[in-house]
């Protein structure tokens, strides 16, 4: 932990990573609460604009608080790749020792930076804040949690209340720090350690779990992450939509599905197969949240559910909102041939039964068709190990504005 002249703690060049996608609203509130902060708590914010057309840009080009960067792409990267280019530029370009992300709709509340820069952390390579909702309440989407499948009472526990089992309890949001194992890209400070570690977040996942699958990672490659109850973030969910309600649009259900399922994989290892056979029933379900778009929730299920085995990451995000937007007599857009289609029987094994490996593995062949070799993506090449790659190979521009 460093200091100054005046004894303030402080672990460093702290630089926040903000991804913006046609909100200028709620950015405007995020800005100006990060920009509150003094310069020693906040050397800088780096605003990933992912090709906003609401104005984001233009407001962006007459700010004039000269700590905000800006990058913008020229096409809609998701979270994902817009965490991933943020962190690079962060680290690489603005010498970050630490950085912050959050989404758009999502900022610190009153004194958390400078209780970070207090907080006795040095054993700890990642930090996660306790996010709340604006009326207080706790929200469940950034609630930090723990694998239940590298801990055999976590995993009873899970058997028997599930998500409330491996997921940190309300008590623990006043109480003192804790190690978990999965946070999410609100409120959560990286340091440079943590990116060494682990490396920078995976782009081509575009949207959902993306942070689950990050921070999973990084405790498999050693990392320590710790929650911090006293460092307390808001995340204003008036404009998301989610699982729990059906998803709207209609695409974001792909990525929800396919990158759930690759998480799965990575938490539960050999146990990934049983697993598998609990929740595909109630993803099937789903259908019944999306009236008069039941067929178009099936294929992007299916495709997801495809994807997710595999392991494939490349598919375009225009291909994703075809397959979203064709009408359901559009048998094709996935792929698949309609006569090569089989209807994936109900599932009736029990969890421990011995033939439940086998039988999800059939019925997932069944599901998604002939399984393929895993799809190779190809190597790309940062200019100086700095930027993230772009549409034609071009550089974006880093706008910094001058005082």
């Amino acid at each position: 932990m460093q200091g100054d002249r005046t004894g303030y703690a402080s672990k460093g060049r702290l630089v926040a990573v903000v991804v913006t996608h046609n909100q200028l609203g709620q950015l405007q509130v995020t800005l100006d609460h990060l920009l509150l902060s003094p310069r020693r708590e906040l050397a800088g914010v780096v605003v990933v604009d992912n090709a906003s057309t609401d104005g984001t840009a233009a407001w962006l080009a007459r700010h004039a608080d000269n700590r905000v960067h800006v990058l913008r792409h020229a096409r809609n990267r998701g979270g994902a790749g817009g965490f991933e280019a943020g962190l690079r530029l962060a680290m690489d370009w603005l010498a970050a020792d630490w950085a912050v992300v959050m989404d758009d709709d999502a900022r610190p509340m009153p004194g958390a930076l400078s209780r970070f820069h207090a907080l006795p952390c040095a054993s700890w390579d990642a930090v996660a804040a306790a996010v709340y909702q604006p009326d207080g309440q706790i929200c469940e989407m950034n609630r930090p949690s723990r694998n239940p499948f590298w801990d055999v009472r976590l995993f009873g526990r899970t058997m028997l209340r599930g998500r409330a089992g491996f997921h940190i309890p309300s008590e623990a949001f006043e109480g003192a720090q804790m190690a978990v194992d999965v946070a999410s890209f609100v409120g959560l400070f990286l340091s440079r350690r943590a990116v060494e570690l682990a490396g920078y977040p995976d782009g081509r996942l575009f949207l959902y779990g993306d942070d689950s699958l990050y921070t999973l990672r990084l405790r498999r490659a050693g990392g320590r992450i710790c929650f911090a109850p006293n460092l307390r973030f808001e995340h204003d969910l008036s404009t998301f939509g989610g699982p729990k309600g059906g998803f709207r649009p209609i695409w974001k259900a792909y990525y929800y599905h396919r990158n759930l399922l690759m998480l799965y994989r990575l938490a539960a290892g050999w146990l990934f197969w049983p697993v598998l056979a609990v929740v595909l029933p109630r993803w099937l379900r789903r259908r019944r949240a999306h009236l008069g778009q039941e067929a178009v929730f099936a294929r992007l299920l299916k495709c997801a559910i495809r994807d997710g085995l595999r392991g494939k990451v490349t598919r375009p995000h225009a291909e994703v909102l075809r397959m979203a937007a064709a009408q359901p007599s559009d048998d094709r857009v996935d792929g698949l041939d309609p006569a090569a289609r089989v209807r994936p029987k109900r599932l009736t094994y029990p969890l421990h039964s011995a033939a439940v490996v086998g039988s999800v593995q059939e019925q997932a062949k069944d599901f998604i068709g002939p399984r393929a070799g895993p799809a190779k993506p190809k190597a790309v090449s940062h200019s100086g190990g700095v930027m993230p790659p772009v549409e034609g190979g071009q550089r974006q521009k880093v706008v910094q504005k001058q005082t």
